[in-house]
Order: C-alpha cells, then sequence, then structure tokens
C-alpha cells in the first residue's frame, strides 16, 4: 500500500508542477464549454437538451487526454521500465498510477458538470450527487482507456491523432449529438458496444427524465463492466511496457 501510494503521489505531483497539464485539466474545459453555451446563448432549451451529452462527451474527451499524454510521458521517460526493475508488484504500480490519474479526472468532472449546471444556467433534473456518482464511473473508464490506448502511441502527437478512432464514432453513435433512437439499426449494434452510449443515457436519465440511480441500474452496470474490461486492457499495458 505504501509503494501504491508513493507513486500515486509523485504522479500527483509532477502534473501540479505542469502547467501544460493544469491548464488542460481547467482551462480547456472552461474555455470550450464557454463557447459551446455562446452558441447556444439563443436557443437555450436546445443547450438544456443537449447538456447531458455534452457533459458525458466532454468528461471522457478530456480525461482520455489528459491520462494518455501522461502516461505517455511516464513511458518516454522510462519511468515504468524503472519501476518494473525493482520489487513493486505490477498492481501496485497500475494502482498507484490510477489513483494519482484519478484525482485529476474526478476535478476535472467536476469543473465540466459545475461550470455547465452554473455558468451556463442549464435546466436539470435529478440529484447532483448522483450525477457525481454516474461521472466517476465515466472518469473510471476514461482513464483506462487513456492508459491503454498510449500504449500504442511513441509521441503526445500520436495520441491526439488516435482521437478520432476511439473518440469521434462514440460522439455520433451513442446519441450525444442525435437522439439514439433515429439513428439506424446497424449504428445502433455498433452504439450498443460504446462506453459513451451508456454515460449519455444515464446523464440523460438522471438530468433530463429525472430518474434516480435506480432508474439507471443497467448504464451503471454496463460502464463498470467496460470500467473492469479496460482495468484489465491497462494491466497488460503496464506489463508490456
Amino acid at each position: 500500500m505504501d509503494r501504491t501510494l508513493a507513486i500515486s503521489t509523485r504522479i500527483i505531483h509532477q502534473i501540479t508542477r505542469d502547467h501544460r497539464s493544469l491548464a488542460l485539466i481547467i482551462v480547456a474545459p472552461v474555455v470550450v464549454m464557454s463557447l459551446v453555451g455562446f452558441s447556444f446563448a439563443d436557443r437555450r432549451e436546445i443547450l438544456d437538451l443537449v447538456a447531458p451529452g455534452l457533459i458525458g462527451t466532454f468528461v471522457l474527451f478530456f480525461v482520455f487526454l489528459l491520462t494518455g499524454v501522461s502516461f505517455l510521458r511516464e513511458r518516454a521517460q522510462g519511468t515504468i521500465e524503472r519501476l518494473l526493475t525493482t520489487p513493486v508488484g505490477r498492481a501496485d504500480i497500475l494502482v498507484g498510477y490510477l489513483l494519482g490519474f484519478l484525482l485529476f479526472a474526478a476535478i476535472q468532472a467536476v469543473v465540466i458538470l459545475l461550470f455547465t449546471i452554473f455558468a451556463l444556467q442549464i435546466q436539470y433534473q435529478g440529484s447532483l450527487w448522483q450525477i457525481f456518482v454516474l461521472l466517476a464511473l465515466v472518469t473510471l473508464v476514461a482513464v483506462n482507456l487513456g492508459i491503454f490506448i498510449s500504449t500504442f502511441a511513441r509521441n503526445e502527437f500520436q495520441v491526439v491523432q488516435f482521437i478520432p478512432v476511439i473518440l469521434m464514432p462514440q460522439i455520433f453513435l451513442s446519441g450525444a449529438v442525435l437522439p439514439f433512437e433515429q439513428l439506424p439499426w446497424y449504428f445502433q449494434a455498433v452504439g450498443r458496444f460504446l462506453p459513451l452510449t451508456y454515460a449519455v443515457e444515464g446523464l440523460k436519465g438522471l438530468m433530463s427524465e429525472g430518474e434516480s440511480l435506480a432508474g439507471i441500474g443497467w448504464e451503471l452496470t454496463v460502464l463498470g463492466g467496460f470500467a473492469l474490461l479496460l482495468l484489465v486492457l491497462a494491466a497488460l499495458t503496464v506489463r508490456r511496457s
């Protein structure tokens, strides 16, 4: 446990000293959401309608980008290889990185949600803490996805190049842009295998329909399954590194 905390503490210190990472955590989401709010300034009812999809999309996008870039730097600097030569177990290494990244992922998710609700003043139903619970699962999925995908990149630019492949299909096939039921059946079939679909459906249930966590139990279960699957893939990434 001490070794795990030591790794996560080092990650926390490293990210807090990196101005680019701090800008990606706080400034970038605020700027993007501000532009979205400005675009819908005269169409508040549309903004209220699409806000759940936007929140889910931006949380997944920014957390994935932060984790992927940060973990890639660790690999590029040889930090992971050095850790693997020490008595620290692979599980300790993975959990240490996860804890470090999850802290900033949670901060990022909170910034996106609170800015959308209070600064953009969207109308929503449901309980705020229940929305946080759902977003916590989304951030876990995004962190594990970022760690896994970063193993296939050699530099930060290549991490960005994965965005059209990994994230763009999810944005268009998840119901974040168009209502999921209006998509052709074959796109719906693909969308059912994408985590953002369940994040968007869960957020719409909580924020637009006033559902409770019990009412979106299926979405929470599937997101938990995605998080577990990606955790295994992330563990293989550490082993491969």
